[in-house]
């Protein structure tokens, strides 16, 4: 498990509790009930946004956003090469830049066949700083993993990280 208290994404205080309250319900008790084996990451350091500045009011706190990923991504990748099942716990949406581009470029190392990627979520969270109407990097993260915008994070690991033919978007309700 790997928490990632992240929500400099988000428009909305509070989805940087979710790593502390997936923890608090027992989840690696009842994983380990299940028979896996669970070893406890910790979090990845997320800063908060009362501490920082938005720099780009297209792309609100993009640099620490990136920051984070990066650090994500260091650690879903080792994680990946011991052979573990990284579990990330977030947090918003933006993290995902960190953690499918180090599935996506581990399973290129380890494989002749591409990452699918299923995307669930309301939204298609393939906004860019040109689309977007709240700035909010949250809603931009598939369309790093997609190779397009934002720079800083469709830049981390290889890009794109994922083809728009590998990829499904399951429960969309609304795109923008």
């Amino acid at each position: 498990m790997i928490g990632v208290p992240l929500d400099l994404g988000a428009g909305r205080r509070g989805v940087d509790m979710g790593p502390s309250a997936f923890r608090i319900a027992g989840l690696s008790t009842q994983l380990a009930a299940l028979g896996r084996t669970v070893v406890d990451k910790g979090n990845v350091h997320a800063p908060i946004p009362e501490s920082r500045h938005k720099v780009d009011e297209h792309k609100k706190y993009i640099n620490e956003i990136a920051e984070v990923c990066q650090a994500l991504y260091a650690m879903v990748t080792a994680s990946l090469d011991a052979g573990a099942i990284p579990l990330v716990l977030g947090g918003d949406h933006s993290l995902a830049a960190g953690s499918v581009a180090a599935s996506a470029d581990w399973v290129r190392r380890t494989s002749s066949k591409p990452l699918g990627l299923i995307w669930v979520d309301a939204h298609g969270d393939i906004n860019t700083p040109e689309t977007t109407t709240s700035g909010n990097v949250h809603g931009m993260p598939l369309a790093a993993l997609l190779g397009q915008e934002p720079a800083e994070l469709a830049s981390i690991g290889s890009t794109p990280s994922v083809k728009a033919e590998h990829t499904v978007l399951v429960g969309i309700r609304n795109l923008d």
